[in-house]
Formats: C-alpha cells, structure tokens, sequence
C-alpha cells in the first residue's frame, strides 16, 4: 500500500536528504548498474540491473512515493563493501507525507540489510556529492589464530602478528597532502591523483584490528590499498619508513597489496553546515 494522497504536485518539490546503513555483502556496490549482454546471474530487484544498493532504494522510494525517483549517493561503494553512514539525497513531489512516516513506509519495505538511518528535508543548496567535505572509512581486521564464522563477510582474517607501532608510524606518514597514485587502482579515470588524508588511525579491540581513515575524497580503492599496505609492514614486510618512497614512486605497484572489499565499511561523511540549513 503505498502512502499517497493521490495528489501530485506537479509545480512543489521536496529535497531530502537520507543517511544509508547497509551490508555490501549481497550487491554489485553502491551504484546502478546495467546487465551486461554475456551476464547470467540471478535476476536483479527490477529487471534493469544487477542488483545494487542505490537500484533497491530507488525501487522501494517509487514504491512509497508513487513517482520515479533518483538517488544521487556520496559515495559509490564497490561490490561487498558496507556502510554505517552512506548518503544520498533525491526530490519528491509527494510531500504530503512526513519525514519520519516516509523513512519508516521505505523501511518496511527494505530487505533486511538496508537501512535508512536518517531522512531530514533539505534546500536545494545540498548536493550529496558536491556538498561533502570529508569522509570517514573504517577496515576491520580478525587478527586471531583462528577466523570467526560469525563475522567473516564483514572482516579480513589475517592469522599473523602484527606491530600496531608499526602500522601506526606508517599510517601517519600518509596524512596530509600527497600524490596518492601508488594507492589508487589504475583505470580510476580521476585527472588529479592528489588528495589530502587528514587522520589514519590503527587501534585493537580485542582480536579485532580496526583502521580508520579520514580524507577529504579519495581514490579508486584507496582506502583498501593503505590498509593492504599497513599489514604488510604490521607484518614486517616493509619497514614504516618505506611509506615516502612509495608515495614518491606514482606508481600501483610501489605500494602493497589491496585489502579485500569485505571488511571495509563507510562510516561517516561530513557536510557543509550552509548546505545542510533546513528548508523555509
């Protein structure tokens, strides 16, 4: 049933603005994709792709609004990565109905692992994408003898022992501005491989190893290759020391490997407060 008063305003529309938690596991990332000719997986949610997470929201939003509906995501996550935090934002003309009503109508209707966390009406200033200033991503390690069966799609088991010094000496080497095209997969298409870290954290919890990092934007797996990097040398491989060396060589394969998409997690993007006024 969807909710609807039957009137459509066809002259008045409302900008929302929608915080996303999700469990990458089961999708093609974040972005819509179409079928390729040669594809023969399971049939996608709405017949036009493989399924992805922006294709079921913007499904289950239609089916609410009773309008099509276009999700613009701030970030577009790979195929099995997660997210706490991932932000989109889209416009309606049935804006009749309450924010809070709208976000428990598209819940109801979600599969289990999607979940909008948030919904709040905005101006048109906001812009998902543009209006974003920094990123926080999260990459969880079980760093234990033995892997977990119960959180293994949402962490990267590694059994060997790692120097966390190490890891967080190197870490810190790749804060600032820096050409990051060793930590970028070729192909990203980007003009500038500059980017500017502002935090690389490495702490343990318990057999949990997390890293977080904070940037400004980043690069096509960025993120998954300084965490491949850091347990390297949490390892041994590199010393902490290397990280310069890498960065000055502008190229893939000066830095390490590219930790897998499973255990990296979107957790928090950061907007300009001039974008985020409310509406009126």
């Amino acid at each position: 049933m969807k909710i609807s008063s039957g009137v459509h305003h066809s002259m008045s529309s409302q900008r929302y603005k929608i915080t996303i938690a999700y469990r990458g596991t089961h999708y093609h990332g974040w972005q819509t994709q179409q079928i390729p000719p040669t594809w023969k997986g399971a049939a996608p949610l709405s017949g036009l792709g493989i399924p992805t997470v922006q294709e079921t929201v913007e499904c289950t939003l239609r089916a609410v609004v009773d309008h099509p509906v276009i999700l613009s995501g701030s970030s577009r996550t790979d195929s099995g990565v997660h997210a706490r935090g991932q932000v989109a934002h889209f416009d309606t003309t049935s804006i009749q109905i309450p924010p809070e009503g709208l976000r428990a109508a598209v819940n109801s209707r979600l599969p289990a692992d999607i979940l909008i966390r948030d919904i709040a009406a905005v101006t048109e200033d906001f812009n998902a994408i543009t209006s974003t200033v920094k990123k926080r991503y999260e990459y969880h390690i079980w760093n234990a003898i033995e892997r977990t069966p119960f959180n293994h799609e949402m962490s990267w088991h590694r059994w060997q022992h790692f120097n966390l010094n190490a890891m967080h000496t190197a870490g810190q080497m790749l804060v600032g501005e820096h050409d990051f095209a060793s930590f970028a997969k070729p192909g990203h298409g980007r003009e500038s491989t500059i980017r500017t870290v502002l935090a690389v954290e490495v702490r343990r919890e318990g057999e949990m190893v997390i890293v977080g990092v904070e940037g400004t934007g980043f690069l096509w797996q960025m993120v998954r290759i300084i965490v491949g990097t850091l347990v390297e040398i949490g390892m041994g491989r590199y010393s902490p020391y290397k990280v310069p060396e890498m960065l000055a060589a502008k190229d893939r394969k000066a830095a390490g490997p590219t930790a897998p998409a499973h255990g990296l997690i979107l957790d928090r993007i950061w907007f300009d407060e001039n974008a985020l006024r409310p509406p009126g």
